[in-house]
């Protein structure tokens, strides 16, 4: 990329004159305060876009990845591509979690749905009452709205 590719964007962050004279002497610009994306993006953020990109994974009953997935094979392996470490069932996982409120809940946060007090699915939560997930056989990772009440919500740690 030349000095000139970047005038554009540069103006936009540094002003027309300071992006000029950054563009003529080939430098770049450093933001106090302000993060590149790869910087501010925290494990549950990438473990949702971890997730994200195996949409159209197939379902597959005890796969970890990272072609075929179960539900809790998903959050597993999203979260170690992120650089956290979850147990391999669904109910492992909640156990593991630091338990918050629905009003509390975050995109990247897991969503435990449950029967009773039986934790029977996982997913990550992608924000507007949604979720990544590998829901059953025969379907593939998708991103569906969260159709119960009966959930929880977990924040990996």
């Amino acid at each position: 990329m030349t000095a000139l590719n970047r005038v554009p964007s540069l103006m936009v962050r540094a002003g027309t004159a300071s992006a000029l004279t950054i563009a003529a002497v080939g430098g770049s610009i450093a933001v106090p305060g302000v993060a590149s994306e790869a910087a501010a993006a925290t494990p549950a953020t990438k473990a949702l876009q971890i997730a994200a990109s195996k949409k159209g994974a197939p379902y597959r009953y005890g796969a970890t990845g990272p072609y075929r997935f179960d539900c809790s094979g998903l959050t597993l392996y999203s979260f170690k591509k992120a650089g956290k470490k979850l147990p391999r069932t669904a109910a492992q996982q909640y156990n593991k979690t630091r338990h918050i409120s629905a009003k509390n809940r975050k995109a990247g946060d897991l969503v435990f749905f449950h029967s009773g007090r039986s934790v029977y699915h996982v997913g990550i939560y992608a924000g507007k009452g949604k979720i990544w997930h590998a829901p059953k056989t025969g379907d593939v990772v998708r991103l569906q709205k969260i159709w119960t009440k009966s959930v929880w919500y977990g924040r990996v740690k």
